[in-house]
């Protein structure tokens, strides 16, 4: 057993028994980080803290929301919007930062692949990290069901239709989600369940095995530099500050860290005063009304690229085949990105602009998505129809095709010099 003698302070006493003094240095006083890394790195405190902000808001608008197709919409609208002091500031904080935080993982997600964080032990967490988007877009997507407007009801149509068309269970499988054979209470109930306990449990999970799978390998730095932690963290603790290549979290990265979070803050919250009807679709303050399809259905803009590669897909051949294929690239879409680490097929670890041919493909996988978010809100017909299209086999192909042939090139070229 365990030698306890008398505690002469509360910390003292906790540290017989819980070792926080070990655990502090593990996980902050003696956690290192790279000295050569720029603002980019500090996304990841910024996700926290806006996560944080959801969290908060969601508990207080859950005290007035009301889960139930007859009174959800003006529980909203009314009962939060109108009649609960400050109800409008919780609801607009809620749903601006619901956006900022896909806007900030889709920052923190190119600047790893920019910088080549997904590769040479570090894809745990470049696989965690993206298992947070997932979850994340499935968190988004269940909320966006919860105010029952117009949009919200037939965004939930189509994309609960989706999973018709999956061989075999398909049909099943959509009865099983909406809890009937079409979207209705039991399905606002079952993805209210989802969106403030089981998801959230599962998001928290997932952000622990993320900073986890920082500990052994950790966080790159922007020139791709392979360095010793053990060795520099011992020059750091031997005074040689200057010298060494690595700072501690706590209190020096931490400090960055913050800074870089109080002037994110200041754009959140002057969207969150200023310009939250970003956030917030025109067509989702009228009630949902079965009876009546919007002209055109569209989901959040942080959905919008994935949305397009499955419009792009949907071809006059016929409705079944159609889907199959629209399905099929959206899939691929979503799940391609896990395998980054694996299609890149290089060892080089540098940023983009080191690395040839890399360099252009990044910038202009950057400027397909774009292209495919914007059309993604644009009528499918005529010209946008065709451009999407274009822009739906472009991403595609540059990541199954072009990035392993380039970086299968670099890798030679690499072999070859040494």
């Amino acid at each position: 057993m365990a030698h306890f003698s008398k505690a002469n302070s509360i910390g003292e006493w906790l540290d017989q028994r819980l070792a926080t003094k070990k655990l502090w240095k593990v996980l902050a006083a003696e956690y290192w980080v790279p000295k050569n890394i720029n603002f980019l790195w500090a996304m990841g405190v910024v996700l926290m803290t806006m996560f944080s902000i959801l969290v908060i808001s969601g508990i207080f608008l859950l005290m007035y929301y009301k889960p139930d197709v007859h009174l959800a919409f003006d529980s909203v609208n009314y009962t939060i919007m109108q009649e609960a002091y400050y109800g409008w500031l919780w609801r607009h904080m809620h749903a601006v930062a619901a956006s900022v935080v896909f806007l900030v993982i889709y920052i923190h997600m190119f600047t790893g692949i920019y910088y080549g964080s997904y590769k040479q032990g570090r894809e745990m967490i470049w696989i965690s990290g993206m298992l947070l988007f997932v979850t994340f877009s499935a968190e988004a997507f269940s909320g966006y069901m919860l105010p029952w407007g117009q949009m919200s009801y037939w965004a939930a149509q189509v994309i609960t239709n989706l999973f018709g068309g999956i061989p075999f269970i398909g049909p099943d499988l959509v009865i099983w989600i909406r809890g009937n054979f079409y979207v209705a209470d039991s399905t606002l109930t079952r993805f209210f369940m989802l969106h403030v306990f089981l998801l959230p449990l599962v998001i928290m999970a997932i952000i622990g095995l993320h900073f986890y799978s920082l500990r052994i390998p950790h966080v790159n730095n922007q020139d791709g530099e392979d360095i010793d932690f053990d060795y520099e963290a011992e020059k750091y603790k031997n005074g040689q500050k200057r010298e060494s290549k690595v700072i501690p979290f706590w209190p020096v990265f931490i400090s960055k860290d913050l800074f870089v979070v109080g002037v994110f803050m200041i754009f959140y919250f002057y969207l969150v005063g200023f310009h939250y009807e970003f956030a917030m679709d025109p067509i989702n303050f009228e009630p949902a009304n079965p009876m009546k399809t919007p002209p055109h259905i569209y989901p959040e803009w942080y959905f919008l690229w994935s949305y397009e590669v499955l419009r792009g897909f949907f071809f006059d051949i016929g409705p079944f085949k159609a889907m199959s294929i629209g399905l099929t690239a959206f899939g691929i879409a979503n799940v391609i990105f896990f395998f980054l680490p694996w299609l890149d097929k290089s060892p080089v670890v540098a940023p983009a602009h080191k690395r040839g041919a890399f360099k252009y493909w990044f910038w202009i996988l950057v400027i397909d998505m774009i292209i495919l978010t914007v059309y993604g809100k644009l009528p499918p017909t005529g010209a946008n129809a065709w451009i999407g299209f274009f822009a739906s086999i472009t991403f595609l192909a540059l990541l199954l095709v072009v990035l392993p042939i380039i970086t299968k090139k670099e890798a030679k070229s690499v072999g070859g010099a040494a």
